[in-house]
């Protein structure tokens, strides 16, 4: 039997207001007004996005197709899976995925070769950002679509080589580090 916690004992948290502070091309920024389990009030951030995907392109020789590019929010370059935003809020994440990979890499897969791999949200401290991961296969080399402001270089790396930048650091976004130690996992079980 679970042991009985402070917040068993105690209502539940209840937002009691959500106000607009910033509308932005991306997110949007709310104050959240919260009551507490014990009564008391508190403030809480919340940065309302309206989620994205990203996919795993794996080529026919096993190596797995990652884009570098400059990311404001850190002031570096990164390197990651391939993934953008919805569209809209409604957009499917698989067709958000499929756009992406042909968009960033210049690599084009069947829809069907496009496949659901798991669902991470990505600060769930402060924002509701949810990203579905795919994974790619059977790929076809097509040519990058990027928007006017991406600046993308297109790198292959077999996932020993990947696992290894994540441990010495190198590669520091949660999707991709997510996805790929994921996409090792399910591949050493013989699911993928």
């Amino acid at each position: 039997m679970k042991p009985e916690t402070r917040s068993d004992k105690l209502m539940r948290h209840e937002r009691i207001e959500r106000n607009l502070m910033h509308h932005g091309s991306i997110v949007d920024m709310y104050s959240d007004t919260i009551k507490l389990p014990d009564g008391g009030i508190e403030h809480f951030d919340f940065i309302k996005h309206k989620g994205a995907a990203a996919v795993i392109p794996v080529m026919d020789d096993g190596r797995i197709l990652m884009v570098r590019q400059y990311r404001n929010a850190v002031d570096q370059y990164t390197l990651e899976i391939p993934a953008g935003g919805r569209e809209t809020a409604d957009e499917p994440t698989h067709d958000c995925a499929y756009r992406e990979l042909e968009e960033e890499t210049g690599y084009y897969a069947k829809k069907e070769d496009v496949t659901f791999l798991m669902t991470m949200y990505t600060t769930v401290a402060f924002c509701n950002e949810k990203i579905d991961i795919y994974v790619a296969k059977n790929l076809t080399k097509t040519g990058q679509h990027l928007d006017d402001d991406e600046f993308i270089d297109v790198y292959a790396y077999t996932m020993d080589e990947l696992t290894q930048m994540i441990v010495d650091g190198k590669i520091v976004d949660g999707k991709t580090i997510a996805g790929l130690m994921t996409y090792r996992a399910v591949s050493a079980e013989g699911n993928s």
